[in-house]
């Protein structure tokens, strides 16, 4: 069953990759190779060319044709996937639900090719509990099937938002839920970019409420010849769900002598005092290193004479010279600094934690070894979100790669954890 779900995994999350438009030059290359290699391990009569010159060039007519065409050969029955020469792999496979989650998935192509978003999110949302099923919805498996990278989780009134990097839902995506469970599509949090951002770059959100208003930051890549800097800007709104607005004429941050900066996560000290947290990329011999700044009462700006502190870089050998995605957490007047370090295209990508003195430090790391890494359900972990359910429990939602499905074009799922605080260290509890 292993090889054929990772066969249909492969195409689907390539599709659903394609419809998110990242449009980021850093990960073509990647997107095309390892396209190439999933597309010649299928015996599906679609060359790998002709699907990588489709995702190159956006024809979403040829993938539209592809995914016909594969829900056509699924339809003559085992007998074809059977050709892969493991019919033993087809055991306890469903094959309705899979015609239900790729015809789905066809059914978006569809609708974004039209034009319309609301129509493709409707497609995705009914489909989701059976692309659920083939990625593996059992205990330890993710909790929505769709590419969902770098997510952030709020809880208001009783219902859980989650925000992501960029897909064909929009700019930000959002999904939300009332039980961590059942996570429905909600569409585009953020329908337009200020006109220095370039469309289809915007990720790694992170929100906060701020009396009646809630604060988007996001990272972007800047327009204009010769620029291709990574900065932060920030977006409000006056709901959750948004949509969320910027007016900017300039970034928030963007360090440039420092490779850019990425990955902004707010915090709200136990006074009531904001900052914000987020990743230099590192350049010019600087590393990649981890900052906190004070926010002004509003959210939307720096504190009048405040100034960016150095948190973290990476020292250990796990982290292989990256940390990033910053999540700053208090419980019992301890600061916990959550983290994402290695690779984030491959499986040696894990969280680790550091402990802080304060929102602007300093923080040191107590454990040599993350606290969350691949394992027999997921690959690659990573840009974590701390946040309290309604009984004031801690839970950790991440981004992780299915195992066997690792890089583009596959998909980044959301997952979901218990957090323990109460010890010397944080600890990753089983799923539930």
């Amino acid at each position: 069953m292993g090889v054929a779900l990772l066969m249909v995994g492969a195409l689907v999350a390539a599709l659903v990759t394609d419809l998110q438009v990242h449009g980021l030059a850093r990960h073509e290359r990647q997107v095309l190779a390892a396209a190439r290699r999933h597309l010649s391990a299928s015996d599906f009569d679609l060359a790998a060319t002709t699907y990588a010159r489709a995702l190159a060039v956006g024809h979403r007519n040829a993938l539209q044709v592809s995914v016909a065409s594969m829900l056509g050969q699924v339809a003559t029955t085992e007998g074809v996937l059977g050709t892969t020469n493991n019919a033993a792999s087809l055991e306890g496979l469903d094959i309705a639900t899979l015609q239900t989650c790729l015809g789905g998935v066809r059914g978006a192509l569809q609708q974004i090719a039209g034009r319309d978003n609301s129509a493709a999110i409707g497609d995705i949302s009914a489909v989701s509990s059976a692309c659920l099923m083939l990625d593996g919805s059992t205990a330890g498996g993710p909790v929505y099937p769709f590419d969902f990278p770098d997510p952030d989780v709020m809880r208001v009134d009783g219902t859980y938002f989650a925000y992501a990097t960029n897909s064909a839902e929009g700019n930000i995506q959002i999904i939300d839920s009332t039980d961590l469970t059942h996570w429905t599509a909600v569409g585009n949090a953020l329908p337009s970019l200020p006109k220095w951002a370039v469309p289809g770059g915007t990720w790694a959100p992170g929100v906060l409420q701020v009396g009646s208003t809630f604060v988007l930051y996001y990272a972007a890549q800047v327009a204009g010849a010769g620029s291709g800097d990574e900065c932060i800007s920030v977006a409000t709104a006056t709901q959750p769900q948004g949509p969320f607005t910027d007016d900017s004429t300039a970034p928030l941050e963007c360090q440039p002598a420092l490779g850019g900066s990425i990955d902004p996560s707010p915090f709200v000290d136990a006074n009531g005092a904001l900052y914000l947290q987020w990743k230099s990329i590192g350049a010019g011999g600087q590393p990649a290193t981890i900052w906190s700044e004070q926010l002004n009462a509003s959210g939307t700006g720096f504190a009048a004479g405040a100034a960016p502190a150095a948190l973290l870089s990476a020292d250990l050998s796990w982290e292989a010279g990256v940390v990033e995605a910053p999540d700053l957490v208090l419980d019992a007047g301890r600061y916990f600094l959550f983290f994402s370090g290695n690779n984030w295209d491959s499986a040696n990508y894990a969280v680790g934690v550091a402990t802080c003195s304060g929102p602007l430090g300093p923080c040191t790391q107590p454990l040599t070894q993350p606290i969350l890494a691949s394992g027999p359900d997921m690959a690659g972990p990573g840009g974590e979100s701390v946040f309290t359910d309604s009984s004031g429990s801690f839970w950790i939602a991440f981004d992780a790669w299915l195992p066997g499905a690792i890089s583009y074009p596959n998909s980044r799922a959301l997952y979901l954890r218990p957090l323990d605080l109460s010890g010397a260290t944080p600890v990753v509890g089983p799923a539930g």
